[in-house]
């Protein structure tokens, strides 16, 4: 036998032997990473919030029984959910251009007409719940909010006719209060009705300090950053929502990491956003609706559970993103069913990405893009469909071999390059 094709059989040998020996130390370190990921799970429910029962609940949940967060029961009252105002003993307000109107006691209010430089004041004790039945208002300012809920216990923004609010230029200060809402209320909102509201901002469309419900009707805002925007809650029974935002679309953030959530029950929701199509510091959970995402980002929070729906989300970045934003919650994307469609731009993005844990537990996903699944924690697959660009699979893979890591040139560990691009987290990052 020649030298030569002696020397080529060895060197064919040796890179079977490397290869076989680098599989397996991949699926050795894989194997380790999930041990430790759910060994560091384990510990969160024995750690993570055991003083305080919202927080008790959010690390049960870190293991993933595929029980809800929240129930739909809990969060909407009978009010909430009726979509027409009882008008036995409402007062009805025309608006005329430069006249604000100032509500200072429980009651139902009909507001109607078109004005330009109109703000309707609520000034009502913190015990008063006050209704404004919008019965095709059209309200245009320069400055400052159509309607500014300064006090009450509750407004339900009640739409009876087609009605029009926007700002169209910057808006001015209240005092210390940096108000940058069509709608502005620093007391619980809850919006419903049977008719469409079309609202238009410089800054954002509606805001809320407290709770902001959706029950019902038609909502179209376009807002120069957020669409929507809620301190406590974001949480939407039903209704028709086409949001165009400069930045987030539905985006409900807190100080307090057990709040900032958003829940979604039902409607229909198309979103294009320039970066998160929903954002919430804690959970977002979908039940139920038809959702359809354009967005930088499609999905973000720390505990993300869908339970049912049909989800499309286009991004140019994550499409699903468990980020750690809350301290009282897991970072965990948990799908138990929903009918979910990922589509992701090229580069450096992931479908869906946790910073924590991934569990797939029912539904069908459909994920299309260079880096399918991301996970720093563990991947659990216990039922439901898979498909990663178009092959339907039986695990949730983990890019970090492939979309964002592997085998680069020889060299030493950790450096970049590699058989798709810059170093894995946790895995390869390149041999050079």
């Amino acid at each position: 036998m020649k030298k030569s094709m002696r020397t080529a059989i060895v060197a064919a040998a040796i890179c079977m032997v490397f290869g076989a020996w680098a599989a397996a130390f991949a699926k050795a370190e894989t194997e380790k990473a999930d041990t430790e990921a759910a060994k560091a799970v384990t510990e969160t429910v024995r750690t993570v919030g055991v003083d305080d029962a919202v927080s008790a609940k959010a690390a049960a949940t870190a293991v993933s029984t595929g029980t809800v967060i929240f129930q739909k029961a809990d969060l909407f009252s009978e009010r909430d959910l009726m979509q027409e105002a009882d008008l036995s003993k409402a007062v009805t307000y025309a608006v005329a251009d430069g006249q604000d109107i100032t509500i200072t006691a429980a009651g139902v209010y009909v507001l109607t007409g078109e004005a330009k430089d109109v703000t309707v004041y609520v000034e009502a004790d913190k015990e008063d719940k006050v209704q404004l039945v919008l019965d095709g208002l059209t309200v245009t300012n320069a400055d400052a909010p159509a309607i500014y809920v300064k006090s009450a216990d509750k407004v339900f923004v009640t739409t009876s006719a087609d009605s029009s609010l926007s700002v169209t230029g910057t808006f001015a200060a209240d005092g210390d209060a940096n108000l940058d809402g069509v709608i502005f209320s620093k007391a619980d909102l809850t919006l419903n009705g049977t008719a469409e509201l079309t609202v238009s901002s410089t800054k954002n469309g509606i805001v809320g300090k407290d709770d902001l419900k959706i029950t019902g009707g038609a909502y179209a805002v376009s807002a120069g950053v957020k669409a929507i925007e809620a301190n406590d809650s974001i949480r939407i029974a039903d209704g028709t929502l086409k949001l165009t935002a400069g930045t987030d679309g539905l985006h409900a953030e807190n100080d307090d990491d057990t709040e900032g959530y958003i829940y979604i029950g039902g409607g229909s929701l198309t979103i294009a956003a320039g970066d998160d199509g929903i954002h919430a510091t804690t959970v977002v959970q979908v039940d139920d609706g038809t959702l359809a995402i354009s967005a930088y980002e499609g999905i973000e929070g720390t505990y993300i559970q869908l339970n049912g729906g049909v989800l499309s989300i286009n991004s140019s970045d994550d499409g699903i993103n468990a980020a750690r934003k809350s301290n009282a919650y897991a970072a965990t994307v948990e799908i138990n069913g929903g009918d979910i469609t990922v589509n992701m731009g090229a580069g450096d993005t992931d479908g869906v990405d946790s910073n924590g844990n991934i569990i797939v537990n029912g539904g069908v996903v459909r994920v299309t893009g260079n880096s399918t699944f991301d996970y720093d924690g563990s991947g659990q697959y216990n039922g439901g469909t898979i498909i990663v660009n178009g092959q339907q699979i039986d695990y949730i893979p983990n890019q970090m071999f492939g979309g964002r890591g592997g085998f680069g040139g020889f060299g030493g560990f950790g450096g970049q390059g590699g058989w798709g691009g810059r170093g894995g987290r946790g895995g390869f990052g390149g041999w050079g």
